[in-house]
């Protein structure tokens, strides 16, 4: 069965970085788009950033552009997600997501186009 477990995320204070993981059992990261993306209280899931299977290409939504960076580690069959210079309005659960290789592997910053979710991460950025 394919399963993603995030962690990383936690308290921090405006300015401050998280670096969140997501890794994989079942399944060999490599093969899969991955996306990370956030739902904060009352707002929709928003897509973040995300990294294709076929070439490697990122992509980041606007806001989180010079102070995000996602990246793979196929040893430890994981995608992270660093994050710099937080602000208040990057607080959300924070989620990772697989897109079936079978459909395609190139990322998208689209929710409904990704087949396996992990549970969720909090991420608070408050003084």
């Amino acid at each position: 069965q394919l399963q993603l477990v995030e962690s990383g995320g936690g308290s921090v204070q405006p300015g401050g970085s998280l670096r969140l993981s997501c890794a994989a059992s079942g399944f060999t990261l490599d093969y899969y788009a991955i996306g990370w993306f956030r739902q904060a209280p009352g707002k929709e899931r928003e897509g973040v950033s995300c990294i294709s299977s076929s070439d490697g290409r990122r992509y980041y939504t606007d806001s989180v552009k010079g102070r995000f960076t996602i990246s793979r580690d196929n040893a430890k069959n994981t995608v992270s997600l660093q994050m710099n210079s937080l602000k208040p309005e990057d607080t959300a659960v924070y989620y990772c997501a697989a897109i079936n290789p079978s459909k395609f592997r190139l990322c998208v910053l689209s929710a409904p186009q990704y087949d396996y979710w992990g549970q969720g991460t909090q991420v608070t950025v408050s003084s």
